[in-house]
């Protein structure tokens, strides 16, 4: 039978002559909305549970910080392989059982009664979010944008900082509630909710008629889009071959070295080592999100018109001073300084680590290079909580471990200055 709707309606155009939205910018709400689920149920939220567990259980840092390193190690494992799946079959179906998987991990948390099942949870929370969240999310965005390619995927990581804000009530739920109440209900609600949107996300612009950043060619050259030079197409074994590959890997990686620590210890660190509450520690972690929000929304604004790797540089030393102000924060004016410092250079810093692959070695092949790139990074991930848990469990506290890995964060920007943007060989004849 016949459609009634007008042909631009069919087409996902608007009725009136009015220019029909870019499908892309729905990719980038629906891959927002997602990172608002991972960021709120596990990312920025799973140092609460590690308080719980550490009370409860009664467990050792490195024990708690041992699941961390299983999720690290998780993405090391399955990056070059996720790479390979999501250039080959496409990003919707393995978003989709991205979150049945990481929502049967948050389930498996309520359930917690032995380490073993503890990290068991945690490599399938891992494995969810390695199959629903950041990265194809990312390979996604890169294929339908170019332009304003640093733009959407700071939109996209929005969505990380807007889940953080809901930290303090997490918070709350697990003093009235319990926190394997809390768990058990984040892991329906991501199911429902990650199964629906994960159904907005396609691939490629071309499977549906459309172009990147909206813009068949010809108008482009007719002047429909900002002239920019012609992309460099490399292959996963070119872009290996080049400085740049290793360097944005190993300033990424270091860069996690931070990051991970902090989602991991710093609501601990607050807790034991500077004597505030659970509730307290909450709203540090919020004020952190907010500046990572803040960061995102610059990242969005001025992306695409900066020399991406000197703002990484940058933003390593704020990770670094913000760490600093963590670990020796006996003033609340200190914990303040960290949630701004941090946050700002989360936020701004993480959606660059993969505009600029993209920017340097072209779309084509990007999935398999992210892939490799994770299993390098994963080095970070892996050792900044098991750094901090270790020399906690050492010396009784976090100060040694979290200026250790200040210090070696602040190196880290040199990786990025010496990212510099690699030129394609043409091929012998």
């Amino acid at each position: 039978m016949p459609s009634s709707e007008p042909p631009e309606v069919l087409r996902g155009g608007r009725p009136g002559g009015r220019p029909p939205l870019f499908y892309g910018w729905r990719i980038v709400a629906a891959a927002c909305a997602i990172q608002v689920l991972l960021g709120a149920m596990l990312i920025q939220s799973f140092g609460l549970y590690i308080a719980a567990l550490s009370q409860e259980m009664g467990w050792s840092k490195t024990t708690l910080a041992g699941a961390a390193a299983l999720q690290s190690a998780e993405s090391a494992i399955i990056g070059p392989l996720l790479g390979w799946m999501l250039d080959r079959l496409g990003t919707q179906a393995i978003i989709r059982w991205g979150m049945v998987v990481f929502a049967a991990g948050l389930m498996l948390l309520s359930q917690v009664q032995s380490v073993a099942v503890f990290y068991l949870a945690a490599v399938l929370m891992a494995l969810g979010a390695s199959l629903g969240g950041y990265f194809p999310l990312s390979v996604t965005i890169v294929q339908w944008f170019r332009v304003h390619r640093a733009r959407a995927l700071s939109i996209m990581s929005m969505g990380l900082a807007l889940g953080g804000l809901a930290v303090p009530l997490l918070a709350t739920a697990m003093q009235r509630f319990g926190w394997r109440a809390t768990a058990l209900a984040c892991g329906a609600l991501t199911l429902v909710l990650g199964w629906w949107l994960a159904g907005v996300i396609r691939s490629r612009p071309e499977a549906m008629g459309e172009h990147v950043d909206g813009v068949p060619p010809r108008a482009a050259e007719a002047g429909g889009a900002p002239e920019v030079a012609a992309q460099p197409e490399f292959t996963a074994r070119e872009a290996v071959r080049t400085q740049a590959f290793w360097m944005l890997a190993a300033g990424h990686g270091l860069a996690l070295l931070v990051v991970t620590a902090v989602n991991v210890h710093a609501i601990t660190h607050m807790k034991e080592g500077l004597g505030l509450g659970v509730g307290t520690a909450g709203w540090v972690i919020m004020a952190m999100t907010v500046g990572q929000l803040v960061g995102v929304l610059l990242g969005a604004v001025l992306g695409d018109r900066h020399d991406k790797r000197k703002v990484a540089a940058a933003c390593m030393l704020a990770h670094a001073a913000g760490l600093l102000c963590l670990t020796y924060g006996t003033h609340m004016a200190l914990l303040w300084g960290f949630a701004v410092l941090h946050g700002v250079a989360w936020g701004l810093r993480g959606p660059f680590m993969q505009a600029l692959r993209a920017d340097y070695f072209g779309r084509n092949s990007i999935g398999i290079i992210l892939g490799l790139s994770a299993a390098i990074i994963a080095l970070g991930q892996v050792g900044g909580p098991m750094i901090a848990g270790v020399m906690a469990d050492l010396t009784g506290d976090y100060r040694a471990g979290f200026t250790l890995l200040a210090g070696v964060a602040a190196l880290g920007s040199l990786a990025f200055l010496w990212a510099r943007k690699p030129q394609l060989r043409a091929p012998r004849r």
